[in-house]
């Protein structure tokens, strides 16, 4: 099926202003064709502040550049519930990549969608340059059909480091030159922002709601799986997947290799006959 769109930017928003019409100003002026460009959005239906922002500033401003754009309302999920919106806005996108965005973000690359469109066609994960060259994809840009096959982007509410982990583990992360200014409170420490610094379900992999639970990595691995199948239907290289799993590649090589600023942390656990986690390590690799 024939894509209307090039790219869909998926936008989750909550009481931000300013921010997210520096956030949606940068996107569509930057852009080389708008007309190309499908932006969604998810607002909570009990954001008063939001919403009457959207209505009042940033809907006037699409419709005035002919951008075409979606809004859902929704029973506000929460951080914790944050992948649920990025699923939901995927589902209703119509382009060929997802570009995973945040209202707290800024591009600063002119033409940034005529750099990603040169990849289309290629079952990538996209990665843009951002704070502190973070070896993961913050902002991660996905072909549509890699939604296709799960029908949803993730399974966890940390949805750049799944999809990261992910392609590192495939071999699919290509880093593109696209440098975004992401000005997170936890990073900006900027007191008036509305959002403070929220709970993330990462750092405690005995808690079994955690990204590095063994048990959610074992679900990230099935579904690495059934990405590798889809690739073989294409005739792509799967080899540093099966090598991977095989013993023979060492799974975050990729990451390595990225982690320029020594940023990243790994996890050596030990579990009962159960699974339950009981003792943990760390070190300076993922």
């Amino acid at each position: 099926m024939t894509n209307e769109y090039s790219i869909a930017v998926l936008l989750p928003t909550r009481s931000r202003t300013t921010a997210l019409t520096d956030s949606v100003t940068s996107i569509v002026t930057r852009a080389k064709d708008v007309s190309r460009i499908q932006i969604l959005f998810a607002l909570d239906n009990d954001d008063t502040v939001g919403l009457e922002h959207f209505e009042g500033v940033i809907q006037p401003f699409l419709d005035d550049h002919d951008v075409s754009y979606e809004a859902q309302a929704f029973e506000s999920m929460g951080y914790a519930g944050l992948n649920r919106y990025y699923n939901h806005l995927g589902g209703n996108a119509s382009a060929d990549w997802l570009f995973v965005w945040n209202d707290d973000a800024v591009m600063n690359t002119q033409d940034w969608d005529q750099v990603i469109d040169a990849y289309t066609g290629q079952f990538r994960l996209l990665k843009v340059h951002t704070h502190n060259e973070h070896p993961y994809s913050i902002f991660p840009i996905v072909p549509k059909s890699w939604y296709d096959l799960f029908g949803h982007l993730s399974r966890h509410q940390m949805i750049d480091a799944e999809l990261s982990q992910m392609a590192f583990v495939l071999d699919l992360m290509q880093v593109i030159d696209v440098h975004v200014t992401h000005n997170q409170v936890e990073l900006t420490k900027d007191s008036s922002d509305p959002l403070k610094p929220k709970q993330r379900f990462e750092g405690n992999p005995a808690n079994p709601w955690d990204f590095h639970n063994p048990q959610i990595q074992q679900r990230r691995y099935a579904d690495c799986d059934i990405i590798s199948n889809y690739m073989k239907t294409t005739g792509a290289d799967t080899s540093w997947w099966e090598n991977v799993k095989s013993g023979k590649q060492y799974p975050w090589t990729r990451l390595r290799e990225l982690d320029i600023n020594k940023q990243m942390k790994q996890f050596n656990m030990k579990t009962d006959a159960t699974g339950k986690v009981i003792e943990i390590e760390t070190d300076n690799a993922k």
